[in-house]
């Protein structure tokens, strides 16, 4: 018998990680299925790390994928070969499914939609939209929804996709964006989110062979995608060097996505006034600065850091959520996009409630911090429970998705 043949699509450096958790959680049920990937944006440094085949390179576009925050990037990108990229990738997807298989669509409407085009069976992990985004609770970002949004966050069109015959499966990321799409005849499973899948510590950052013991421990997060990322960077040093003069002991750790290169964040970190230092073999390849009282430890190493601090200062999407599932409240700030705009910094704010502290400015991060700390563990944990749901979701997605697999 032919192995059953996988086509997994996602659209972003987060949703590759996720995706990527589920091919790993799918391969301890099922090995017999055949993998590959499509990464839509970027080039699929996730699965590249795990030796998950791909068909095709994603496009590094202007926007970074994130036209939608400003439609006006739509021709920028168009300038830059969306069409091309586009078309391309479309004809990878009917090629692939001429020998038959199976499609899985991880992210938001975009690999749903090439689900759809496939032609064949296809199941959809939803990861950007949540019912949160358009009902806030009491004291939060308020938000009115536009008319093609009341009673669900999920457009229309895009449910349309998912009440398909040939979609055998919608995994929405909490309980209350599943309970809106049961209005309709989706074949929903409420099942959990699987971003807070993935995030063990290796034990190969061992902060204690530092000889520096911190008051405090803060979690930098920039973004994924360049040069956004690098602009962000220079905010936060911004926004953390009020922080160092001061006589508290800063322990700054930044978990870096593997795309970002270290020579232009290095390069701001020295203009900030951080000195390189010499860093212990055991971490593992990982840069040392000192400033002042403080230090920072650039490293590839999220599940280490994420463990190890005790909140964030992001700019980032999925890491950000991330961070609120495992009980660190966030302090975030607009950038200048084009993912991080006011646009996206509300809408975020919106969806992980009290989790975040959204600032105007970088000035105002000590005032916020110095909140955050009176503020017990139990409550951030609890919080983030409530947002982001329990660790397991990558396995009981899996376990379903095995059994359609299966189902020939």
């Amino acid at each position: 018998m032919n192995p059953t043949r996988l086509l997994v699509i996602s659209n972003g450096h987060g949703e590759d990680e996720v995706a990527v958790n589920l091919v790993q959680a799918l391969g301890r049920r099922c090995s017999t299925v055949g993998i590959q990937a499509l990464p839509l944006v970027g080039t699929g440094v996730a699965y590249q790390q795990e030796h998950i085949p791909c068909l095709a390179p994603g496009a590094s576009l202007p926007s970074g994928g994130f036209w939608a925050m400003n439609p006006r990037r739509v021709w920028q990108d168009w300038q830059g070969g969306l069409w091309q990229f586009t078309r391309h990738q479309l004809e990878q997807v009917r090629t692939w499914v001429q020998r038959g298989g199976k499609v899985l669509a991880v992210g938001d409407s975009v690999p749903l939609l090439y689900a759809w085009w496939s032609g064949t069976n296809y199941a959809f992990v939803g990861t950007a939209k949540s019912q949160y985004y358009r009902n806030p609770r009491a004291g939060e970002t308020e938000y009115s929804p536009r008319f093609w949004e009341r009673g669900c966050v999920y457009y229309p069109w895009e449910r349309w996709l998912m009440q398909q015959p040939r979609c055998h499966g919608v995994f929405p990321r909490d309980r209350v964006t599943s309970d809106a799409l049961k209005r309709w005849p989706i074949p929903v499973f409420d099942l959990g989110n699987p971003m807070l899948d993935g995030l063990d510590p290796t034990g190969q950052l061992p902060l204690n062979d530092l000889d520096f013991v911190p008051d405090c421990t803060i979690l930098l997060l920039p973004g994924s995608r360049s040069p956004e990322a690098y602009r962000n960077w220079g905010q936060i040093l911004a926004a953390i060097a009020p922080l160092t003069p001061c006589n508290q002991r800063f322990l700054f750790l930044s978990a870096l996505a593997p795309a970002l290169e270290l020579p232009p964040l290095q390069t701001s970190l020295i203009s900030q006034g951080w000195q390189p230092q010499a860093i212990p073999a055991s971490l593992g390849g990982a840069k040392l600065f000192r400033h002042h009282h403080s230090r920072l430890v650039l490293t590839s190493r999220f599940g280490d850091c994420l463990h190890q601090a005790d909140l964030a200062i992001a700019m980032a999407g999925t890491a950000t959520e991330q961070c609120v599932g495992m009980g660190k409240p966030v302090i975030s700030m607009p950038g200048q996009g084009p993912q991080f705009t006011p646009t996206f910094a509300h809408a975020q704010a919106r969806l992980l409630g009290a989790n975040i502290t959204l600032l105007d400015k970088p000035e105002q991060v000590p005032t916020a911090l110095a909140q955050i700390r009176q503020t017990s563990t139990h409550l951030w944990q609890q919080w983030g429970r409530d947002r982001m749901g329990l660790p397991g979701a990558a396995d009981r997605i899996a376990s379903v998705l095995q059994s359609w697999l299966e189902d020939k």
